[in-house]
């Protein structure tokens, strides 16, 4: 009987232990860094840069960012081999971009902003655990790079940080919000589309169909703006200009039902 209950114990300790190994919760990452000018540079202000998320052993999840050109493709060596390709050519069909914004070489240095829904290139929710955001950037004709990765953990609790600035990056911030501690999308009020999100001017624009109020919240909960609306179909724009990049909730309402999304700054 003894060894019966010691194989069990064992047996029902495997089971938790698989559980919490395999775990996936759903969320959201929204990072947010200015990056610093440097210089020399390329004519002007030019860069190339990257960002993805790894494993917290390096493996390769997901791109967020890739910008670079035909003369520049050489100058993200570490993202291009990490996302599958080789270090001389970021651009080859090779390197995974599946769900990133991707471009030419940047004409300057600003602020970005990415979200990460916590599913891999092929969409496929990835378990809890602890992951990096990378970030690559070479200036100066390719001579000078920087590569620095943010830790955290991607599970059923809020990871939220502001790294310190450094000589490449500032106003960093990193927020991963399970589901639960945000907001879980709906459309239990219908007619509504909210536009760009990404916004990369402060500017939303909401069309919407018999909706009475609108209203804004942060990541905290505070409630940010608040807007009565005509009960009948209409467009409204609404100014987040003079609040901080990162991920936001916006509610439209009828008074019964109401729409629930997420929103991005990304000025």
């Amino acid at each position: 009987m003894k060894k019966f209950m010691n194989k069990l114990t064992m047996a029902i300790a495997a089971v938790i232990i698989s559980a919490t190994a395999f775990a996936q919760t759903y969320g959201t990452l929204t990072f947010t860094f200015t990056q610093v000018a440097h210089s020399p540079c390329y004519t002007g202000n030019k860069n190339v840069l990257a960002v993805w998320i790894q494993s917290s052993t390096g493996a390769f999840v997901k791109t967020k960012i890739r910008n670079a050109g035909a003369g520049t493709k050489d100058h993200l060596p570490t993202f291009a081999t990490n996302s599958g390709g080789a270090s001389s050519n970021c651009l080859a069909a090779s390197c995974n971009v599946v769900g990133a914004t991707s471009g030419a070489t940047l004409s300057s240095f600003g602020t970005k902003t990415i979200t990460w829904d916590g599913t891999n290139a092929s969409g496929v929710l990835v378990p809890d655990g602890t992951y990096k955001v990378t970030i690559q950037e070479t200036w100066n004709h390719g001579s000078s790079t920087v590569t620095k990765s943010f830790t955290f953990v991607k599970g059923p609790n809020s990871d939220i940080q502001t790294p310190a600035t450094d000589a490449n990056f500032s106003n960093v911030s990193l927020q991963w919000l399970p589901s639960a501690a945000g907001v879980e999308e709906n459309n239990a009020l219908t007619g509504v589309s909210v536009y760009p999100n990404p916004s990369t001017d402060g500017l939303f624009n909401i069309d919407y169909a018999k909706a009475t109020s609108v209203k804004v919240v942060n990541t905290v909960g505070e409630q940010i703006y608040t807007q009565d609306l005509v009960n009948e179909s209409g467009t409204i724009s609404i100014d987040l200009t003079a609040f901080k990049n990162g991920l936001y909730f916006i509610y439209i309402s009828d008074g019964i039902l109401t729409t629930e999304r997420k929103i991005v700054l990304n000025k």
